[in-house]
């Protein structure tokens, strides 16, 4: 508790301005390496200017009741008659305490209209989980073809509830997702070009909305090498950007660019991208031109077009980091370069179409 107190007081000063070159270079870089103080801070932020933002709106209301108080209420009934002198006399003698009076009225339509916004912004923040109780599994050109392959492990009869996409961390199975897609999950499936497989979570950040799957079927064929690498370094403004989802049965390409380097109310562990997304999108990867994953497909904005919201590829390593090695077979280690740099959008597609998977949730 008393470390919590301590870190309070430090994010306080240093949102202040009270830290000295040395200590503020000093906490940047905790900041830098430590997501659960960068978001501590950026919280602490948006409190500090909400506070701001009460107090001035306080402090004009006590001027407007002081200006109040100044008003000759009963002189003022005395001369009211319909005569244009009336309003000139009514200026000349109160016109500071009626400009206060308009300025609170203009401050207060304008804070009423903020929070609401805020509200209505905060409402919307939508995950892109998948419903699917109610589709046809004998439309689904993919189960068409898992039916036709006895070899192939077809999954539960039962239709399933929700869904989402996952991309390969491995070649030996392990999947990257959202939390959000895989929550409540009795049994989980994913399914590519290759078949539908039987998967389960071995890590969850639920911090992040990240989680890990491992494909845990016998009939699971390794992959070749990753055809992708994950970029954690920051991704420059206005740069190109796709991702590869299954809001319908077949995968779906979405285009765009990255509008902000933070998400969701500021938050540091996001992208925000101009992408066209669908529930279903959730857990699909976000790729640069270069076709490097830079994040995971997480939520989007309602009330906002095309504002979509991406877990940076930095938090997927973090989690991929928190399983121990022998687990995964051996350590992984993307390549320095992509392989798919200089191919074509079209080709760095059909590279990475086995590679994303689209997940079935059973509950």
């Amino acid at each position: 508790m008393r470390n919590e107190i301590e870190l309070e007081s430090i994010i306080e000063d240093y949102l202040r301005g009270n830290l000295s070159g040395t200590e503020a270079a000093a906490f940047e870089e905790l900041r830098a390496n430590d997501p659960a103080i960068d978001h501590k801070v950026v919280t602490h932020k948006v409190f500090l200017e909400e506070m701001k933002q009460y107090g001035s709106v306080l402090s004009l209301k006590q001027q407007m009741d002081k200006a109040h108080q100044k008003i000759d209420v009963a002189a003022l009934t005395e001369q009211l008659r319909p005569h244009p002198s009336f309003i000139v006399n009514l200026w000349r003698n109160n016109k500071s305490a009626v400009a206060v009076a308009a300025s609170f009225l203009l401050l207060t339509i304008f804070s009423i209209y903020s929070i609401q916004h805020n509200t209505k912004q905060n409402g919307t923040y939508e995950v892109m989980r998948r419903e699917m109780a109610n589709i046809k599994s004998n439309q689904n050109k993919l189960v068409r073809t898992i039916i036709s392959s006895s070899k192939i492990d077809r999954g539960p009869v039962r239709p399933a509830k929700f869904g989402g996409t996952g991309f390969a961390l491995t070649p030996n199975g392990y999947l990257c997702t959202n939390l959000h897609v895989i929550k409540d999950a009795d049994s989980i499936y994913v399914q590519n070009n290759n078949g539908s497989f039987k998967a389960s979570v071995v890590h969850r950040d639920a911090e992040h909305d990240i989680a890990i799957l491992k494909i845990t079927d016998n009939s699971f064929v390794p992959l070749s090498s990753l055809p992708y690498k994950l970029k954690k370094n920051s991704i420059g403004m206005g740069e190109n950007v796709y991702t590869l989802g299954y809001p319908k049965d077949d995968a779906v390409l979405g285009e765009g660019y990255v509008s902000s380097r933070t998400g969701h109310s500021g938050d540091t562990t996001q992208y925000q991208v101009s992408i066209q997304i669908n529930p279903g999108n959730s857990g699909g990867p976000l790729l640069d031109n270069y076709g490097n994953i830079i994040g995971v497909i997480t939520a989007k904005e309602n009330n906002v077009d095309g504002a979509t919201f991406a877990i940076k590829a930095k938090y997927i390593q973090q989690a991929l980091n928190a399983i121990p090695e022998d687990s995964l077979g051996k350590k992984v280690v993307f390549s320095k370069k992509s392989p798919m740099q200089g191919l074509s959008r079209t080709k760095q597609i059909d590279k990475i179409e086995n590679y994303v998977y689209m997940i079935k949730v059973y509950n």
